[in-house]
């Protein structure tokens, strides 16, 4: 297969590095903005630097890696879906609901094959827990936490175009909320707080954040955030059932130090950043692209998916911001037609 990918940022880098190790592929395409970059990126990868047009046109790749800034997502989805190849896509797949919109109506409109990169669909413990939940092993569901926290928090330049920390970070936990347990947010309160530096306050963000959710059979869950967590790189997600708790992210890393006598972990360095933590999901993530690219079948996290856990986030923002539940009927309300 050849591969073309579209970023040569760290994520980008780090995505070349994993879709240059399948053996399936045979040459990878980098292009970048920044053309020296590209060349750096392919350079490492064993690939070799191109333009976007060049990956765009007719025959060029059998496939697409979109791994650039946000704003260029949906224009570069659909440019990959009007050649005629499979994208993939990191998360989100537009900077807002209009826009995610607007690309989920032409791929279905396509028939096109487009996966959204929420790589903790990949990570072997949520998998461990959504065969848990789903094979009957916890019983019946009655409680979910969700848990993730930054070691250090993102640089002052990138909070103002980030979305707020329910869209920008919070949306993985969302949708891996509906991946685990199959069910859907009716509606969502949500906090936040500043707690650090002063520009996530100034960009209207926060650092610190909570939220409750109750899905539509009943069930709660409850999700806490921060972009300040001394202890290290933390994501966790614990479910509670009739007949047993499984809890994902408690491994040898976790950035916790418990207060009872023997307790063994940490018993390694802690995690520090999510690319690290998530590699073998990024890898896996890539494998399932290259196949569904290569032999069809389904997208595993489909345009649509990435549009519910937007509108969880979207419904979270807008109850932090309004001091009251909001409920996801309100959100759907708002989408454009």
């Amino acid at each position: 297969m050849r591969i073309g990918l579209v970023g040569a940022g760290r994520i980008g880098a780090s995505h070349a590095a994993a879709v240059a190790a399948r053996p399936e592929v045979d040459e990878l395409l980098v292009a970048d903005a920044d053309p020296a970059r590209a060349a750096a990126v392919a350079g490492d990868a064993e690939g070799r630097p191109a333009g976007v047009e060049d990956l765009l046109a007719p025959g060029a790749v059998d496939a697409l890696v979109v791994a650039s800034a946000t704003a260029s997502h949906p224009d570069l989805i659909l440019a990959g879906v009007r050649a005629g190849i499979p994208v993939f896509c990191e998360k989100p797949a537009a900077p807002d609901v209009p826009g995610t919109v607007r690309v989920l109506r032409e791929v279905e409109k396509a028939d096109a094959a487009v996966h959204i990169g929420f790589m903790r669909r990949f990570d072997a413990g949520y998998v461990r827990a959504r065969q848990a939940l789903r094979g009957g092993e916890l019983g019946e569901l009655h409680r979910v936490h969700a848990v993730t926290c930054d070691a250090a928090p993102p640089p002052a330049g990138y909070v103002p175009a980030s979305g707020g920390i329910f869209r920008d970070c919070h949306v993985h936990d969302f949708d891996i909320l509906r991946w685990v347990t199959g069910r859907e947010a009716e509606e969502v309160s949500a906090y936040g707080a500043n707690r650090g530096a002063a520009y996530f306050a100034e960009a209207g963000d926060v650092d610190t954040s909570a939220a409750l959710l109750r899905l539509d059979d009943g069930t709660l869950a409850t999700l806490q955030g921060s972009r300040y967590n001394g202890g290290g790189y933390d994501v966790r997600m614990e479910l509670a059932g009739t007949r047993g708790t499984i809890a994902v992210g408690l491994d040898d890393r976790v950035p916790l130090v418990s207060a009872e006598p023997g307790a063994g972990f940490p018993g390694d360095e802690p995690w520090r950043e999510f690319w690290t933590r998530f590699t073998p999901a990024y890898e896996a993530e890539i494998a399932a692209f290259l196949r569904m690219a290569a032999e069809g079948g389904p997208s595993p996290c489909t345009v649509a998916d990435a549009l519910e856990a937007v509108l969880i986030a979207d419904a979270a923002d807008r109850a932090m911001r309004r001091g009251r539940p909001v409920r996801l009927s309100e959100v759907r309300e708002d989408l454009p037609l």
